[in-house]
């Protein structure tokens, strides 16, 4: 198989909300925007993938547990402590969790998707 490409689509109750949070929060820069009709979708840089948000979502705002959302975006930092500054200043309560393989803030976007922001220094160890 060639691939020339990957990706992830992520559906969005709150589509406008969702945008924001990805292009605000972690700098996800758009590729390109698409609208027919009702249907909406946003794709967003993410490394050397791209994360796209389409409309047709079901949201959970107070947060999607694993039989809902077996997925999480993960987010590997530099710095565990400027994530969760910055995940703060956001507004969004959240805490680190240090564990034996490394520490991770886990938060939700706006419509309850799982999202761990990780240390990458202990990442590979």
């Amino acid at each position: 198989m060639n691939i020339q490409r990957h990706g992830i689509i992520l559906n969005c109750e709150h589509f406008d909300a969702c945008v924001h949070f990805y292009r605000t929060l972690f700098g996800l820069p758009v590729m390109f925007e698409k609208q027919e009709g009702g249907f909406r979708l946003c794709c967003l840089a993410f490394g050397e993938s791209y994360l796209m948000l389409e409309t047709e979502g079901h949201a959970k705002p107070e947060g999607k547990n694993i039989a809902e959302s077996p997925h999480k975006l993960r987010f590997n930092v530099s710095d565990i402590e400027a994530a969760l500054a910055d995940v703060r200043a956001f507004g969004i309560e959240a805490d680190i969790t240090v564990t034996d393989w490394g520490s991770v803030i886990n938060i939700c976007d706006p419509d309850g998707n799982r999202i761990g922001i990780r240390d990458e220094a202990s990442f590979a160890l």
